[in-house]
């Protein structure tokens, strides 16, 4: 049977438990940013170079 101070204990683990979990979760949310931002930035790019470009099945091989 568990006792008032082992009760504490185990709610005083599982707090900092949660509070690492939270932690975690927002430098996730904070990173998720950054990298759809890329993303978003890099696809951006893509599709500008590709408007002027040739594609490449219009394109000789360069032995011919």
């Amino acid at each position: 049977m568990s006792t008032q101070i082992d009760i504490e204990e185990r709610l005083s683990h599982l707090i900092r438990t949660v509070d690492d979990l939270s932690d975690v979760v927002a430098r996730q949310e904070r990173e998720i940013a950054v990298l759809t931002r890329q993303v978003m930035r890099l696809t951006e790019r893509a599709e500008a170079d590709a408007e002027g470009s040739v594609t490449l099945t219009d394109q000789r091989p360069p032995h011919w």
